[in-house]
């Protein structure tokens, strides 16, 4: 059992930064891939990101390639997504995902996030 706490949400002005992060709970935080998805208000949850165990492969949606970062510190059982260049588009309910094989963009993971907030005025 694995369980994922989010934080680090908030408001932002367009063009400003926020970095999120995951903790995990248990031992074998490094067994399991990670990822991030989002969803916005009358919108289905998305993908945005995911790296895999050892933290040496990340892919990402198209729409937050080259702004957002997603990176692991397996010492600190935590995963990180750092925003940057921020829209209003971006606004969402953040959620952290786990997965004991790899964190798929269309099939729900094995553990989820509680969410935590982004809001980016214009």
């Amino acid at each position: 059992q694995v369980q994922l706490v989010e934080s680090g949400g908030g408001l932002v002005q367009a063009g400003g930064s926020l970095k999120l992060s995951c903790a995990a709970s248990g031992r074998t935080f490094g067994s399991y891939a990670m990822g991030w998805f989002r969803q916005a208000p009358g919108k289905e949850r998305e993908f945005v990101a995911r790296i895999n165990r050892s933290g040496d492969s990340t892919n990402y949606a198209d729409s937050v390639k080259g702004r957002f970062t997603i990176s692991r510190g397996n010492a600190k059982n935590t995963v990180y997504l750092q925003m940057n260049s921020l829209q209003p588009e971006d606004t969402a309910v953040y959620y952290c995902a786990a997965d004991s094989v790899i964190v798929r963009s269309t099939t729900a993971p094995d553990y989820w996030g509680q969410g935590t907030q982004v809001t980016v005025s214009s």
